[in-house]
């Protein structure tokens, strides 16, 4: 079941990566571009590295997780991989 939310650009569906909120038609969670923003990477620059996104998703994607900060955080982190998982040349 796919589920609206108050941003345009921004749905969850328990059939796309277990209902984590994404952008509309693609499977790119507000994580990943929340990732990237908080690295200082610009949205004009995300759009470079994502492609298939348009400046209007990214800003709402932004918008999104800045709405659900926490929930999104808590995401991200459950994501993360921890260094000792990481192959060292790659640290």
């Amino acid at each position: 079941m796919t589920t609206a939310t108050s941003h345009p650009y921004i749905v969850s569906s328990d059939n796309t990566l277990h209902g984590t909120p994404i952008v509309v038609g693609t499977r790119t969670p507000v994580r990943a571009i929340a990732e990237l923003w908080k690295f200082g990477v610009t949205p004009e620059e995300i759009i470079v590295r994502l492609p298939h996104l348009t400046l209007a998703q990214v800003f709402d994607a932004l918008s999104y997780y800045q709405d659900q900060r926490s929930a999104i955080d808590e995401d991200i982190a459950r994501q993360r991989i921890s260094d000792d998982q990481i192959h060292p040349r790659l640290r």
